[in-house]
C-alpha cells in the first residue's frame, strides 16, 4: 500500500517538474522501485524529516507507527513547520497519543487513513478520511487529490476522529465479508448454484459485495502456498480487534465483529499450520469447516490441479 502511494506521488512530482520524492523504509531494499522512478532514498527517518516539510507515513500497525514517531521525537524534539500525514490504520487511541506528542513538538499532525486495497492504491483511487488542523490539511490535500484519491472525506479538526471513522468502516467491511461468506456456505449446503448467488450479490448489493463473493468463488481467500494474500488476514485481525475494543470503551458491542474476529483468528491459525498466507475473506474457510466442508473449495482446487 505504501509503495503504491509513494510511486504515484513520485510520478506526479515528475509530471509537475517538482523535487523528487524523499523516502525511507524499514527495509530499504523494498524502496528500490521508488529509486528507479527517480525518488531519493534517506537512510533514516530523522534525515528525511530534516529535509522535508510534508511527510507521509504508511506503516503496518500501531507498534510500528508509535516506534517510528517516538524515535523521531527523541532525535528531533522540535518539528516546527513540519506536517505529518499518517495514512496507517491504527487504533483511535494511538492516534490521540500521537497527536499529543506531535503537537507538543509543534508539528501539524493529520490522520489520513485510507479505504481500499493495494490495487486501488496503485490506481490512485483510494478514499481518504482527513482530520487535523486546517493548515496541515490545506498543504497535504492537493497532493492527495492529484494522484492518490478518488475522493476525500473531511472529518474534523481532531485527528482521532479520522481513525475512529476508519475503524467503523472496517467493521462494516468485516461484517459484509462475514455475511457474504455465510450466504455462500448456506447456498452450497442447500444446493444453490454459487454463480447464481454471485449474480444476485453483484446485481442487488453492489460491486463491493460482488468483489467479496468473487474472492470466495475464485479461491482468492486462500491463495496457493508461496503466494501473497491480496489483503493480509493478520491486518484484518488487528483492524476488527480495534473496532471491538473501541466499541467496548464507549459501552457498546459490535456483536457481528466479535463473531467475525473469532473466525478470523481461527483462519489465521489454519494458515499458520499450513504455511499459507490467507486473505481477510478467509472466514469463509472456517465457515465451511463448521458445516462439514473442507476449508478450500473443491472446484478451486480442481482448477488449480488442471492448470
Amino acid at each position: 500500500m505504501g509503495l503504491a502511494m509513494a510511486s504515484n506521488l513520485q510520478n506526479y512530482l515528475v509530471s509537475i517538474s517538482g523535487l523528487p520524492l524523499a523516502y525511507n523504509n524499514r527495509t530499504m531494499s523494498r524502496g528500490e522501485p521508488l529509486a528507479q522512478l527517480g525518488a531519493k532514498p534517506y537512510s533514516s527517518v530523522t534525515d528525511l524529516v530534516a529535509n522535508c516539510d510534508l511527510i507521509f507515513i504508511s506503516l503496518s500497525d500501531d507498534a510500528a507507527v508509535t516506534q517510528t514517531i517516538t524515535s523521531l521525537l527523541t532525535q528531533r524534539p522540535n518539528l516546527s513547520d513540519k506536517t505529518i500525514i499518517d495514512t496507517s490504520t491504527v487504533h483511535p487511541n494511538t492516534t490521540a497519543q500521537l497527536t499529543t506528542a506531535l503537537t507538543a513538538a509543534h508539528a501539524h499532525f493529520i490522520a489520513a487513513p485510507v479505504f481500499g486495497a493495494t490495487p486501488v492504491a496503485e490506481a490512485g483511487q483510494l478514499l481518504f478520511a482527513l482530520a487535523g488542523p486546517t493548515e496541515g490539511i490545506t498543504l497535504a490535500k492537493p497532493y492527495i487529490e492529484a494522484c492518490l484519491a478518488r475522493a476525500v472525506i473531511n472529518v474534523s479538526a481532531t485527528p482521532r476522529d479520522a481513525t475512529l471513522l476508519k475503524t467503523t468502516g472496517n467493521f462494516i467491511t468485516a461484517a459484509l465479508a462475514e455475511t457474504v461468506a455465510e450466504a455462500h456456505v448456506f447456498a452450497e449446503k442447500a444446493g444453490l448454484n454459487a454463480q447464481v448467488l454471485e449474480q444476485l450479490i453483484v446485481r442487488n448489493y453492489g460491486a463491493y459485495a460482488g468483489s467479496i463473493s468473487e474472492k470466495l468463488t475464485q479461491g482468492v481467500y486462500a491463495p496457493p502456498k508461496g503466494e501473497r494474500a491480496r489483503s493480509d488476514i493478520g491486518l484484518a485481525v488487528k483492524d476488527v480487534g480495534h473496532g471491538v475494543e473501541s466499541a467496548r470503551e464507549v459501552g457498546c458491542r459490535l456483536e457481528v465483529a466479535e463473531v467475525t474476529l473469532r473466525r478470523l483468528e481461527k483462519a489465521r491459525e489454519w494458515g499458520a499450520r499450513e504455511g499459507r498466507a490467507l486473505d481477510s475473506s478467509a472466514v469463509y474457510g472456517v465457515l465451511r469447516q463448521e458445516v462439514g466442508l473442507g476449508f478450500e473449495r473443491e472446484d478451486v482446487l480442481q482448477r488449480r490441479t488442471d492448470a
